[in-house]
Order: structure tokens, then sequence, then C-alpha cells
């Protein structure tokens, strides 16, 4: 089951960035991005995402920290804080809520924030197991080495070990060599951001023939999208 996720800033382009990237991990799912601060918590109680991640610029009503604001509001979401300074509101309700909030430097490299949203993930999956585990043992009393089994296996199969650069990427269902040169050069251009015309133009095609290498491309890559396709081609180094 993919992680699902709102990003919650009133930077736009930073948002839609941290958002594309992190819809690259294969079992991320982005369901929003917020660029008002009144509706990241209207916005989170409708979609209900396991993560909220947060921009350390974005306030609540009143100047009020957000993340205090959104942990009122939605108490089961994990928040993540990209960039906040050691003193700020954040990083003294991380301290007091371990597992609940996690701070990620501005600076921080992708597969940190990667980790630490799993981290919060693991968290509330370890929370859920732990109270499934009492309930058993209370019925269970009498087999005490049974109960502690199942909650070690539970515990051992809920935290995967720190996620690293290699690992992070979806993987495509192709090899770039299965491109032909004509997709190459389409998605080339897509990357770049120009329209189908002025691609059609530039490669001297129809701009029917673009869309239907285009979607060809798209198919192959397992793109959601021609700039999702051309995001995978160009990381993987096939542009």
């Amino acid at each position: 089951m993919n992680t699902r996720i709102v990003i919650g800033d009133e930077r736009r382009l930073y948002s839609e960035a941290i958002a594309a990237t992190l819809n690259l991990v294969h079992d991320f799912e982005v369901v929003a991005t917020v660029n008002n601060s009144r509706e990241i918590v209207p916005t989170v109680l409708r979609t209900l995402p396991a993560v909220t991640v947060l921009g350390t610029d974005t306030k609540g009503r009143a100047g009020r920290c957000l993340a205090d604001e959104l942990r009122s509001a939605v108490p089961r979401c994990r928040i993540a804080v990209i960039g906040t300074s050691p003193g700020a509101p954040a990083r003294r309700q991380e301290a007091a809520a371990p597992g609940l909030l996690k701070v990620v430097p501005d600076n921080a490299a992708l597969p940190q924030l990667v980790n630490a949203i799993r981290g919060l993930v693991v968290t509330t999956a370890n929370t859920t197991a732990n109270t499934a585990q009492t309930a058993h043992a209370a019925r269970t009393a009498n087999t005490p080495s049974a109960a502690h089994n199942s909650a070690k296996g539970a515990a051992q199969a809920a935290a995967p070990g720190p996620i690293h650069s290699a690992a992070l990427l979806r993987q495509p269902p192709c090899g770039g060599r299965s491109l032909s040169t004509r997709e190459k050069e389409v998605l080339r251009l897509t990357a770049g951001g120009a329209p189908v015309r002025e691609i059609a133009a530039e490669l001297f095609l129809s701009p029917g023939t673009v869309r239907n290498v285009t979607s060809s491309a798209i198919k192959k890559l397992g793109g959601r999208n021609r700039f999702d396709a051309a995001c995978i081609a160009s990381k993987r180094g096939w542009l």
C-alpha cells in the first residue's frame, strides 16, 4: 500500500517540486499540494494522508504554528516540517512529541526527507502493532512466550532500514535502450517544457505524430503523463 502524503507550503513552485520528486518514490503517493495555509487543515481532513509535509514559513491562523494547529485538528496525521531553525516551535514540538513530528533541515538531501517520512509511518505501524499485541497478550496470559514472539515478529516486519538514493525512485518497466531515437528526442524537448506544437515544428513532425510518440514513451516508462515520463528518462541518463 502506498503512503499517502499532503504537501503544504505557500511557495507553489517549492511545493510542486517536492511533490513531483516524492511521487517518484515507488511507494509514495502525493494526494494533494496546498499553497494556502487556510486550506491545509481542511485538505488533510478530506484526504486523510499518513504524513503531511509542511514548509517552515507556512503559518496557521493568527500566526499560530501550523504544525500545532494540524496536530490539534488531526491527531493521527504525522507531520514532517522542512527547514526550520533549532529554536523554532516545530523543533520544540519534535522533542515533545517524538514519532509524531519530524523536522528535516532545508539543506537535507532527498533520502533524509524520505527516511523521515518512512520513520513517521513506521512509528504509526509500530504503535498499532503494539496495541494489538497488548490485547493479544492479555488474552493469552498463559502463553507469554507466544505473545513475545508475536510482538518481536511484528516489530521486525514493520521497521525497514534506511533508504539511500539508489533505492528511491520507481523502476520503470523497460531499459533506456528500448526507447527509440525519436522517443528520446521528443522526451528531451518535453523535459525542457516545450509544448506539443513546438516539438512538432522542431522535429518536422505533425502534432499527432508527436502525441503518438509521446504516448508510446509514457507506456514504456510507466509515467503518469509526458512530463513524468521525461523526468524518469532524464534521471536515468537516457536523454
